[in-house]
């Protein structure tokens, strides 16, 4: 039997990047993924594509079952169906929720270098509208499916971004706000066998970074219309080529999902890193996670390269220190 065989899954924000990735091997792995996204037909007119039907069509190919629908995640009423829809088609049954959708890249990228003052005022709502309201009303949703059956598991895709200031103000606030929904919900559902987490995957090459930095992408960037503020933008496709890919937090969900001590892991913030170590986990060839606790890859990001390349690469920061990067007191 596969891993998840008979298990239900919903996959949020699955047309293309990390949610289509996830959802792909979820399926593979035996579940039935039920995927979500705005756009349910290949668009003509776009340079990055990706379509519920095209995640769809690869899931069905590699013999896994996949029901596409339509959602838009700024509307509840949209929502409330997909969950009714889940409910009723397998007799309340729900048992992994990944709430991933995220509609502000295209705003983030544009906005790069830009105080959160200088920015409109919207940008707060393009970015958490989806990005963290939406994760919210889905886990209540999700909730009350996997509560009255005393099992479940919900994700929060997150990342480094809620513990360290990256891209602009609204997404810092809104990642650490994914990552304290998955700590206080985790409290509330410990005792009904639900776990929350949130996921932080590292630097992934989904197709809209590959289409802003991929192949000659970032010699033809133009200055006029894109941020100038990325200094190095051969550097940051090096490290978005090289890093994991969309498909392998799919990977680490899947094995988190029947790990028999996931409940000792709820209401944490868990890395991809840490679960490639944990489950023996192995990315396509060429590519790794960003392993955010080392020490070497901080001394790097921090422009302290004669450091880094000084220290052994095994040199960790303890996740209580880790923990101080983001304290307020």
């Amino acid at each position: 039997m596969a891993p998840l065989d008979d298990k239900i899954c919903i996959v949020t924000g699955a047309t293309r990047g990390i949610g289509k990735g996830i959802a792909l091997q979820l399926a593979e792995k035996g579940a039935k993924v039920y995927i979500t996204g705005r756009t349910l037909e290949p668009p003509k007119d776009s340079t990055i594509g990706g379509s519920l039907r095209d995640t769809a069509r690869e899931i069905e190919a590699r013999g896994g079952t996949c029901i596409p629908v339509q959602c838009d995640h700024s509307n509840d009423k949209d929502v409330e169906q997909l969950f009714e829809t889940v409910k009723s088609e397998n007799d309340g049954r729900l048992d992994i929720v990944v709430n991933n959708a995220f509609s502000a890249g295209n705003a983030i990228f544009h906005a790069l270098g830009k105080p959160f003052y200088e920015q409109p005022t919207s940008m707060w709502d393009t970015v958490n509208n989806v990005g963290l309201r939406n994760h919210y009303i889905c886990s209540v949703l999700a909730s009350r499916l996997m509560v009255p059956r005393k099992q479940g598991l919900i994700v929060n895709i997150s990342s480094v971004g809620g513990l360290l200031y990256l891209f602009n103000t609204a997404y810092g606030i809104g990642k650490e706000a994914c990552d304290r929904m998955a700590a206080d919900c985790g409290f509330e559902l410990r005792g009904q066998n639900v776990a929350f987490v949130s996921l932080w995957p590292g630097a992934v090459g989904t197709e809209f970074v590959l289409n802003k930095y991929g192949d000659e992408a970032a010699d033809k960037i133009d200055p006029n219309k894109d941020p100038a503020v990325i200094p190095d933008r051969k550097k940051w496709l090096d490290i978005f080529q090289k890093g994991e890919t969309p498909e392998f937090a799919g990977q680490c969900i899947a094995a988190l999902a029947i790990d028999p001590d996931l409940m000792a892991m709820t209401g944490k913030i868990l890395t991809t890193f840490d679960l490639k170590q944990r489950y023996g986990l192995q990315d396509a060839p060429g590519h790794a996670p960003t392993d955010v606790r080392s020490m070497k890859w901080g001394l790097q990001q921090g422009g302290h390269t004669w450091i880094s390349a000084l220290t052994p690469g095994f040199v960790r920061v303890p996740k209580w220190l880790l923990s101080l990067g983001g304290s307020k007191f």
